[in-house]
C-alpha cells in the first residue's frame, strides 16, 4: 500500500516508517524537522521512501500528497499537556485543523488511523476503569483538542481512533519527557524524585508496540474500521509510586519521595480496559519491565535532557 506518515521523523513515527518499510509499503513521510532530528537517515537508502519536509497546515500541499495514497497515519502533532498549552493557537491548527484538512479531502476508500491519547478519560478516583464505553472528560487544551479531531476522524468511513496509553521506550527521536522514560532518567542520574499526588494511575505502552498497533490496523482495516480502541498494556494500570518501584527494583540507590502540596501539571488518574484491541488479535510484546531495561541501556548513550518536547 501507499501510506503517508505525517510526522513521521518524530517519535513514534522514526519507529513506525521503517516497519512500514520492512513490509513492503511505499511510505510518504511529511514532516518539518521542527527538532533538528535526523532519525530517518537509514533509512533513506529505501526507494519505496519519499519525504517532504513541510508543514501539514499547507492545505493545498496536503491535498496534493494525499491523492496517491492507501493509508493515511497523522502523527504530526504538538504532544502533551505542557507543549500545548505553550502554544495554543499552533496547538490548535496542527492538532485539529490540520487533521480536518485530511478528513475532509480523503476519499472513502482511504484507510485514515488516528492516534488519540487516553488522557482525555480525565481524572477520577484512580479506580474508574475506563473501556472505549467510556465517556472522554479531557481535562487539559491538550485532551480537548483531541477528543475533537478523533470526533471528525470517525465521522468518516475507513477510519480507526486508537487511544494511546502513556508511550514508553527507545526511539531515534527520543522524547525524555514522557513519564517512564522521565523516571527512569532520575533514577540513573539523579537518584532520587519527588512524587506530587503519587497514587495517581495511568496505562502504558511501548512505542514499538503502537507501530505495531498501526500495521495491526492495517492488515485488519474490514474488521476495525469506524471505530476506536484503547491502547495500552492490559498488566500496566500503575500509579507514579508503583512505576518508582519497578524502576527501583532495577536501580537499588533511587530515592523515592512525595509532595503532598503539589499538583502534577498533568491530572489523569484511572485504569484502563484494552480488552478490546486483544480481541481483535492485538497483543503489545514489551513489558514494562523490557522498557526500563531498554532505557537503561540507551541511558548510557543519550546523556542529556534536549530530547523532550518542550
Amino acid at each position: 500500500m501507499n501510506v503517508l506518515v505525517t510526522g513521521g521523523a518524530g517519535y513514534i513515527g522514526s519507529i513506525l516508517v521503517p516497519k512500514l518499510l520492512n513490509n513492503n509499503h511505499n511510505v510518504t513521510v511529511v514532516d518539518n524537522f521542527y527538532y533538528n532530528q535526523n532519525s530517518l537517515l537509514d533509512c533513506c537508502y529505501d526507494k519505496r521512501l519519499t519525504i517532504y519536509e513541510h508543514d501539514v497546515r499547507d492545505e493545498n500541499f496536503i491535498k496534493h500528497v494525499l491523492k496517491k495514497q492507501d493509508v493515511i497515519i497523522p502523527l504530526a502533532a504538538i504532544v502533551g499537556v505542557a507543549a500545548c498549552d505553550k502554544d495554543m493557537t499552533t496547538s490548535k491548527t496542527v492538532n485539529f485543523d490540520a487533521i480536518k484538512t485530511i478528513v475532509d479531502n480523503k476519499s472513502k476508500e482511504q484507510i485514515l488511523i488516528y492516534p488519540n491519547t487516553n488522557s482525555g478519560y480525565g481524572s477520577t478516583d484512580g479506580s474508574l476503569f475506563c473501556d472505549e464505553k467510556t465517556p472522554l472528560n479531557p481535562i487539559s487544551f491538550y485532551g480537548i483538542i483531541k477528543k475533537q479531531s478523533e470526533d471528525i476522524v470517525l465521522s468518516v468511513d475507513n477510519s480507526v481512533s486508537l487511544r494511546l496509553a502513556t508511550v514508553f521506550g527507545i526511539s531515534p527521536r527520543m522524547r525524555m519527557d514522557l513519564l517512564v522514560n522521565d523516571f527512569t532518567y532520575r533514577a540513573l542520574y539523579d537518584r532520587f524524585i519527588v512524587l506530587f499526588q503519587p497514587h495517581f494511575k495511568r496505562n502504558y505502552i511501548h512505542v514499538r508496540d503502537v507501530s505495531s498497533a498501526f500495521l495491526h490496523v492495517i492488515n485488519n482495516i474490514d474488521k476495525m474500521k469506524n471505530n476506536v480502541y484503547n491502547l495500552g498494556l492490559s498488566s500496566a494500570n500503575l500509579s507514579k509510586s508503583e512505576l518508582c518501584e519497578k524502576i527501583k527494583s532495577y536501580i537499588n540507590d533511587f530515592v523515592i519521595m512525595t509532595n503532598d502540596f503539589a499538583e502534577d501539571i498533568d491530572q489523569r488518574n484511572y485504569i484502563v480496559s484494552n480488552e478490546k484491541i486483544e480481541k481483535n488479535g492485538f497483543h503489545p510484546e514489551f513489558s514494562i519491565d523490557d522498557g526500563i531495561v531498554e532505557l537503561i541501556k540507551g541511558y548510557k548513550i543519550i546523556k542529556n535532557n534536549k530530547f523532550t518536547n518542550i
